[in-house]
């Protein structure tokens, strides 16, 4: 009766309904049952990768007039090589090569371990000595001049190796793994967006998306909040913190990453897959659960203080075979930092304080990053996965000043608080979003241990030597193998293609590519080859005027002649003549530790030789020792060349990069708003945050005007009385005292902005005028917005409202007006002056 029914009912098919009914019958019941021929809607294809995307094929049918006469045939999929692994790329953020445990560090890292043990475990391994030039020079396998990040993206210069543009000359691993049919992510930080580049308004081409990932979930810039990020899913900024107290983006990204993979895993298990994942920690502010926090007090890592911590590391590093025996630990530079025996009861407290807080970021951000490596185990590919993990893009960072700071936006504008405030207003919430922390110095040094200085200096290897793991089950069988050879982050790109079985293209999207200019470290992954000589002979370092040049065991360097931490320093700007070099055989001298300069002139002339010859070569000409100028160098923003804005309505999350920037200068602000009736709150303009902003708004009906500066102190100006319900224009004037810095102070700090006044007006009228001593010079919070109508992220003043204080009227129009101040006369003369006496003293 059945067959009778299915028999009656194929009789009134029509012809074409037939024949797309047998189509179906025929289907194989599996793919893998069979090889699919060309044209089939499975099959599969493997490119050789050269020409990026790759051309597509002929059609390979027959076209009739008649579809049921015809042949139909179906572009095969682009797929990997057989075997191709899946790929998780993962690096931390400021972390020195003596931080974790996994390279003799007291800071428990059991996800970095769980890689070390399953496979190896790289004792030479270098960064750039800063965050965006590392990271441009991971995803492209060049040079970080080569790609135009010879600093980070603020302080970008129109120079080719400092322009922070990543061309399409130069192709990130991302776009040629998605181009050969991997599904690719990235997870974290995206320091390699212009900061010229990040408003709403694009272009998108240097972002994520347009350096070849097809997701992306994270933060644009070089820090952000963990409580309250500067968020991103793909373009779109989002604010999943609200309403949910103790979220933490730490935890939330790496949610975020196990269920992605969970995802590709399940909808397409045969397609392998690229996550990039780069976790804000440890870069400041240090922002971990308190859980973590109490776990880390309670082991009492850090009581007995930074130079015995030294000891301690240098012992365990030399235990675990990641440093040679003989090697020496380099001596404490107590010409630039306290001894801990000679701190104060007061210091040991707060320092101790700091590193607990410090530590326990760290022992987190590995924590999740192991729920990350879970996740591709539980989909049952750890296997066939190969999972690099670098712990830190550059050494451990001195920017939070010998004392430390609770807000790290203070200290890039030469704001430092002295520890008394320090314990008196911010000990008991240092780590919570209150604070925007930084540690001292002292446990900077001791966390590069073996090595001298720290992350900015390019010059010795403690800003520039990472410790990092790779492993790969189904290929490296030498768990727990250690591998000496020198080698460099631009090392990464060519070792994910040798991986791969994929070719570096020639051409991508018409353009012709640069060279690779890594190597690959696969050759020494079998353990025969375990003591392999390198095949990175040739390596050049320089940030910020500090550089160095590594040739086949000898290593040439300059002695940095401003530490890192002196952020509005001005150095000697004549760079190729204001430095000493120093000489070193590595072979020997694992820890730069005997200057062979004097006994050995010929080779560092020599050394000295090749680094402007391989400097030449890679775009790091001219070089520039500024850091606070560079700062504020105009760039080609959508604010570029104007001073006056228009705005109405709501608009928020304009980034800094991109907004009106009132530090330095008059300006005028004016708004034409509608107040409703039993209404007057909400947020106006604002820009920055709870750890340095502005903010303009109405409060119970009365306007205010609250500069927050540094979140050390507050200036107010606020009108006596309710606005009516109606039309209004509120206006608020401030008038600076003129160019350059006032040694002022906040609580003894010193080095802040010149003065300025204020004058606040309703309607014409002015309702409130105030004098502010003295002004921020350099940076507002960089990981806020401007937003108009709304605020995001933090407020300006915790105690009048809380985040987003949407406007309840309208804002018909909003105008900036920037007057900037101009030199005068005088002010020429003195600029000459100074220059001529620079010159001087350089010659």
């Amino acid at each position: 009766m059945l067959l009778s029914r299915i028999s009656q009912s194929l009789k009134q098919l029509s012809p074409a309904s037939l024949l797309a009914a047998l189509i179906v019958a025929a289907s194989p019941a599996s793919a893998e049952d069979r090889t699919p021929p060309p044209g089939a809607p499975d099959a599969t294809t493997t490119i050789d990768g050269r020409y990026l995307p790759n051309p597509p094929p002929p059609f390979g049918g027959k076209i009739n007039l008649n579809a049921y006469q015809s042949k139909p045939f179906w572009p095969p999929r682009i797929v990997p090589p057989k075997g191709a692994p899946n790929v998780l790329l993962i690096m931390t953020d400021d972390v020195g090569f003596g931080a974790p445990s996994t390279f003799g560090g007291v800071i428990p890292t059991p996800a970095l371990d769980r890689i070390a043990q399953s496979g190896l475990r790289y004792t030479q391994f270098h960064s750039t000595a800063l965050c965006s030039p590392t990271r441009a020079a991971l995803i492209t396998g060049r040079n970080h001049h080569s790609v135009g990040y010879g600093q980070i993206s603020e302080t970008a210069t129109g120079f080719p190796g400092y322009d922070s543009i990543i061309g399409p000359e130069t192709a990130t691993i991302g776009t040629i793994l998605r181009e050969n049919g991997y599904a690719t992510s990235w997870f974290g930080k995206d320091h390699n967006t212009p900061a010229f580049e990040a408003s709403q308004a694009g272009p998108f081409d240097q972002w994520p998306q347009g350096m070849g990932f097809d997701y992306f979930y994270g933060f644009v810039g070089g820090d952000t909040s963990q409580w309250q990020p500067n968020l991103f899913r793909n373009t779109t900024a989002i604010y999943p913190y609200l309403g949910h107290p103790g979220w933490n983006l730490t935890t939330a990204m790496a949610d975020e990453a196990v269920a992605h993979i969970k995802m590709l895993n399940e909808v397409d298990p045969a397609k392998p897959f690229f996550v990039y994942y780069v976790p804000g920690g440890t870069h400041a502010p240090h922002h971990p659960t308190p859980e973590w926090v109490d776990k880390i007090t309670s082991m009492h890592l850090f009581d007995k203080g930074w130079n015995e911590l030294r000891d301690t590391i240098f012992a365990n590093q030399k235990r675990l075979g990641v440093i040679p025996q003989e090697a020496q630990l380099t001596p404490w530079p107590s010409d630039l930092l306290k001894n801990w025996d000679s701190l104060s009861p007061d210091e040991k407290k707060l320092f101790i304080r700091q590193a607990n807080v410090y530590a326990a970021y760290l022992a987190y951000t590995d924590h999740e990053i192991g729920r990350v490596i879970q996740a591709v185990e539980d989909a049952g590919k750890l296997d066939n996965t190969l999972i690099i993990y670098i712990s830190g893009d550059n050494g451990s960072s001195a920017e939070g000043s010998p004392n430390g700071t609770p807000n790290e936006v203070a200290q890039f504008n030469s704001v430092e608080v002295p520890v008394a405030d320090q314990l008196k207003y911010f000990y008991d919430v240092w780590g919570t979003d209150k604070t925007y922390p930084h540690m001292a110095v002292g446990w900077t040094w001791a966390f590069d241990t073996p090595y001298k200085w720290t992350k900015q200096v390019a010059s010795h290897f403690g800003g520039t030597r990472q410790g990092m793991a790779i492993s790969w089950p189904e290929k490296i069988k030498d768990a727990g193998g250690i591998r000496d050879q020198f080698h460099h982050v631009i090392d990464i790109v060519p070792t994910i293609l040798e991986a791969t079985g994929i070719a570096a293209p020639v051409m991508v999207n018409g353009i012709a590519q640069k060279p690779i200019e890594g190597v690959s470290m696969a050759y020494a992954w079998n353990k025969a080859n375990a003591n392999a000589p390198t095949r990175h002979e040739t390596q050049y370092f320089e940030m910020f005027g500090n550089r160095g040049i590594y040739n086949n065991g000898w290593y040439a360097n300059t002695v940095p002649i401003s530490p890192p931490w002196l952020l509005g320093a001005t150095p000697d700007p004549d760079v190729m003549n204001a430095y000493k070099w120093e000489l070193y055989d590595l072979t020997k001298d694992w820890t730069q530790n005997d200057d062979l300069a004097a006994a050995n002139p010929d080779k560092l002339r020599e050394l000295q030789d090749l680094f402007q010859v391989e400097a030449s070569k890679y775009q790091v000409f001219p070089l520039d020792n500024s850091l606070a100028t560079r700062m504020v160098t105009p760039r080609p923003s959508v604010t570029a060349g104007r001073s006056e804005f228009t705005y109405s309505g709501t608009l928020t999350g304009i980034p800094m990069g991109d907004a009106p920037q009132l530090l330095g200068t008059s300006y005028t602000i004016s708004a034409d708003v509608e107040v409703p009736e039993g209404g007057g709150d909400g947020m106006i303009l604002t820009q920055g945050g709870r750890f340095g902003g502005y903010g303009f708004y109405l409060l119970k009906g009365k306007p205010v005007y609250v500069w927050n500066l540094l979140d050390l102190q507050r200036e107010c100006w606020e009108g006596k009385d309710a606005l009516t319900p109606g039309k209004h224009t509120l206006t608020f004037e401030l008038d600076y005292d003129g160019l350059g810095f006032a040694t002022l102070a906040f609580n003894n700090t010193s080095g802040i902005g010149r003065g300025a006044t204020g004058t606040l007006k309703v309607d014409g009228e002015v309702v409130a005028t105030k004098e502010m001593e003295q002004t921020i010079p350099l940076i507002l919070q960089w990981d806020e917005t401007m937003d108009i109508g709304s605020d995001t992220g933090t407020p300006v003043d915790d105690i009048d409202y809380k985040i987003p204080f949407a406007f309840d009227g309208k804002i018909d129009r909003l105008t900036i007006d920037i007057n900037r101040p101009k030199l005068s006369p005088a002010d020429m003369k003195r600029l000459a002056e100074g220059a001529q006496r620079s010159n001087s003293s350089s010659e």
